[in-house]
């Protein structure tokens, strides 16, 4: 594949909505035709599943079931999206992929990482992220911040300790591939935030050029 892959992770309150479109804008500028788009979700029926997966009306949903159900909605938005979108050369753009699965799914339901991977190998292949921004904030700061911006899906209604265990899932996903993940501080303030991720994407731009 020619594209270029890259993914924008954070729990709730990291500011992954405002960044992603200084990301898009950036990558445009930079020449790069850019397909946006977003996990779960991406088609028309991976969407259905998004809303079933934030519903309240599925409190209690059983941590496997969640599991098969991101993956089942990550199958058809690669299938009709992410990899025809790479295979012609362009750039994609996505807020979160298989890292959440880890994170969200992983660390905070505590599903083994081993399962998580054979589901990740049988529907991705070799497919992974060039590049993965991570806004990391501590879960006091970001929960507030969710509160202030809207009511609570199903996920936010969890407990402190749950989004704990999603950060620390990401901090170890991070030391485990540091050559595509790039930590974002995003407690600091917005400009400070985009700076950093513009000093990224001029680096690994750069490198990508020369």
């Amino acid at each position: 594949m020619q594209g270029l892959f890259v993914t924008l992770e954070g729990s709730e309150g990291a500011g992954k909505s405002t960044n992603l479109d200084y990301i898009h804008v950036y990558l445009e500028k930079e020449g790069h035709e850019v397909v946006r788009t977003r996990e779960p979700g991406g088609t028309v029926l991976s969407e259905h599943v998004r809303e079933i997966l934030l519903s309240h009306d599925y409190e209690g949903m059983d941590s496997d079931t969640e599991l098969l159900l991101v993956f089942a909605a990550r199958a058809e938005h690669l299938k009709k999206v992410i990899v025809p979108a790479l295979e012609a050369g362009k750039t994609v753009l996505c807020d979160r992929f298989t890292d959440a699965t880890y994170a969200y799914q992983g660390a905070g339901r505590g599903i083994p990482g081993d399962r998580i991977a054979a589901l990740e190998n049988w529907v991705q292949g070799q497919l992974r992220p060039d590049l993965t921004f991570f806004l990391d904030v501590p879960v006091d700061v970001g929960m507030k911040r969710a509160g202030d911006r809207s009511a609570p899906d199903r996920f936010e209604k969890e407990q402190l300790d749950f989004f704990e265990r999603i950060r620390q899932g990401y901090l170890q996903q991070a030391e485990n591939a540091p050559g595509r993940y790039r930590i974002i501080d995003a407690s600091v303030g917005l400009e400070q935030v985009q700076a950093q991720i513009r000093a990224v994407l001029a680096d690994y731009l750069g490198n990508e050029q020369a």
